[in-house]
């Protein structure tokens, strides 16, 4: 697997997997499925957005954006949202894409990654950030509605570059 910049010629596979996630309705906190021009926009105006692609295939397999998650004087820290495809999870893409954003976010000139909304429930990634050396910043009950309605709390966490 490869991961690289977004190009527009990605969109399409990109939003798909995005939007999935977002169904889902248990991750992310967006509730609006992107399209089109909108999908370019999206993509396009993040400080990053790397594409994860089977070498063999040539199939885009998951993506991450990465921005700012503040201005000015808190300038220096990122934020990023990974999603991978439905039918490839449990693959270790999601590792590769964490691995790869906090080169990248560091190559941008980012000090911290922070991660704003992590919800209780993915174990998966809670797993996967505390291997990774992340810090949990604590627990913010009922932080996260989920898509059947009810509210989960939510651990954000944080890593120095």
């Amino acid at each position: 697997m490869t991961i690289r910049p977004y190009t527009r010629k990605d969109t399409d596979a990109a939003a798909d997997i995005w939007n999935t996630v977002v169904e889902d309705g248990i991750a992310f906190p967006q509730t609006d499925k992107i399209y089109g021009d909108e999908a370019v926009r999206f993509f396009e105006s993040q400080s990053y957005t790397g594409i994860a692609e089977d070498e063999t295939t040539g199939e885009i397999v998951g993506l991450y954006i990465l921005h700012p998650n503040n201005v000015g004087r808190c300038g220096h820290i990122c934020n990023t949202s990974y999603a991978v495809k439905a039918g490839v999870r449990g693959r270790h893409i999601g590792r590769q894409l964490v691995k790869d954003s906090l080169a990248t976010s560091k190559k941008l000139g980012f000090r911290i990654l922070q991660f704003n909304a992590v919800v209780a429930t993915n174990e998966t990634a809670l797993h996967l950030y505390q291997t990774l050396g992340f810090t949990q910043l604590g627990r913010i009950p009922g932080g996260f509605l989920m898509k059947d309605g009810h509210y989960e709390d939510i651990i954000p966490h944080y890593i120095e570059l």
